[in-house]
């Protein structure tokens, strides 16, 4: 099964691992020798569920936006993104040499064409721009893909930058 994020970056604590929860019981419903995760690799929910993926024994494969798109993300998040990088089976950049909508949309639509199955951790907010969690679920289900909602109950966001 080939299973691909999407998802806000700015989650509490609480919600971080409820997330975690929450993605970690659909992996299981699948023979972690079958699981390939397909992400961007950014904060929040694309890293929660990497992680997720790596520890019960799946498969990672990585889209990189852009060429600047570790130096683009905090400290932590750049942290989490290398570490996770070099476990991944398969890395993809993309040949944009800065981050930003159009590297975000492409990196989007490049994971869908991969993958059986998109989760994502959404609040259900319209887009805010191009490349956003909303367009990403917006595109899977024109497609006619198996799209699987998270967002706990009492989740909240912190306020940081939409994902």
């Amino acid at each position: 099964m080939r299973i691909a994020i999407t998802g806000h970056r700015d989650l509490d604590e609480t919600t971080t691992a409820r997330v975690d929860a929450a993605i970690r019981a659909l992996l299981r419903d699948h023979s972690a020798r079958d699981i390939v995760g397909v992400s961007c690799l950014a904060d929040g929910a694309d890293q929660i569920f990497a992680r997720a993926v790596l520890e019960l024994g799946g498969r990672l494969e990585v889209i990189v936006p852009a060429t600047g798109y570790a130096a683009a993300l905090g400290a932590r998040a750049r942290r989490g993104f290398e570490e996770l990088k070099a476990r991944a089976a398969v890395v993809l950049p993309l040949r944009h040499p800065r981050p930003g909508p159009g590297p975000y949309q492409e990196a989007g639509l490049a994971m869908l064409a991969r993958v059986d199955r998109l989760i994502a951790v959404w609040d259900g907010t319209p887009a805010r721009g191009r490349g956003g969690t909303a367009e990403v679920v917006e595109y899977a289900r024109r497609q006619k893909m198996d799209v699987h909602v998270i967002w706990p109950t009492g989740a909240t966001r912190t306020g940081a930058p939409a994902g």
